[in-house]
């Protein structure tokens, strides 16, 4: 997708299957932009693309037909209570006004707004009008919804909730799923797949369990703070341990075969009198792919018999 002087999207190749997909990458790697051509709101500058077996470029209405859209931006009028909204965008969307009107109050509950729904939206909260968006995306029943920044603006409690939202409406509402975000933790919480853009280019498209495969490293953490992280990790670097300061915890390299390094890190504790929190098995993170990626997998999510 080329704007002149900036080019949002460039080589882009991928299958997205059932199930949630999250679609990753910076303010700016052209999440948004990928949306509404998908939707059929931006004519991409070349290349094709296919929603549910429908054409962008010449399918668009029926696209929009079966496809929910939350916005990331707020888009609702401040004097029409939730009701009153979502019954009317089911109605553009097709329903009969006495099925919009069932639909609408299924959906408002599923969300968490039955008490609210009568309320001028004006006077919501972010949390509430979030809701309210999913729900006007949910309410004519669509086969795949895109969820732009849906958590945007939440606090960490309305945050969670959301994201439990968004993982209930692809696995016990059967719904598919693309949700964008620009922090990489909550993906990994509730994806299934994980679609990463770096700067309009696809970085890496694959299972989110292959992101966070095991390293074979340790990760340990100690009561106290960093001067206490920095005694054991000096203390363990000193009994032949390679390792390096991890946040609040210490990273342990794959040690050699034989060494004993779970009874290492436990007698290295008590020596020192410290308070051993953790010893776990280290994983990849999500944000690791953007400083050690792996090579980019067209068609990596191609796992549907029906591509979206």
């Amino acid at each position: 997708m080329d704007f002149g002087r900036v080019v949002a999207l460039r080589d882009l190749d991928v299958t997205i299957g059932d199930g949630v997909t999250g679609l990753v990458g910076a303010n700016g790697a052209g999440k948004s932009t990928l949306i509404k051509i998908l939707l059929g709101l931006l004519r991409p500058t070349s290349g094709t693309a296919q929603v549910l077996g429908h054409d962008i470029a010449a399918e668009a209405p029926a696209i929009r037909r079966v496809v929910g859209y939350m916005p990331e931006h707020d888009c609702l009028p401040p004097d029409v209570s939730a009701s009153e909204f979502v019954v009317h965008m089911g109605r553009m969307s097709g329903l009969p006004a006495s099925a919009a009107r069932e639909r609408a109050a299924d959906v408002l509950r599923h969300v968490g707004l039955a008490e609210e729904r009568y309320r001028p939206m004006g006077g919501y909260s972010t949390g509430m009008k979030q809701r309210a968006k999913l729900a006007q995306a949910l309410v004519h029943d669509p086969r795949l919804v895109f969820l732009d920044e849906p958590t945007n603006g939440l606090d960490p409690a309305a945050r969670d909730d959301m994201l439990q939202l968004v993982r209930r409406i692809g696995h016990d509402f059967g719904i598919a799923v693309v949700v964008t975000s620009h922090l990489l933790g909550e993906l990994e919480r509730v994806s299934d797949h994980v679609v990463v853009l770096d700067g309009g280019h696809l970085l890496r498209s694959s299972a989110t369990s292959d992101f966070l495969e095991g390293t074979g490293a340790l990760l340990v953490e100690v009561l106290g703070g960093h001067a206490e992280r920095d005694a054991m990790g000096q203390a363990l670097a000193g009994a032949g341990l390679a390792c390096r300061a991890r946040g609040a915890m210490i990273s342990l390299d794959p040690p050699a075969d034989g060494v004993p390094v779970h009874d290492v890190v436990r007698d290295t504790a008590e020596r020192l009198g410290l308070g051993l929190v953790r010893l776990q098995a280290d994983h990849r993170r999500l944000e690791d792919v953007f400083s050690d990626p792996a090579p980019a997998k067209p068609a990596a999510l191609d796992h549907a018999e029906e591509s979206r």
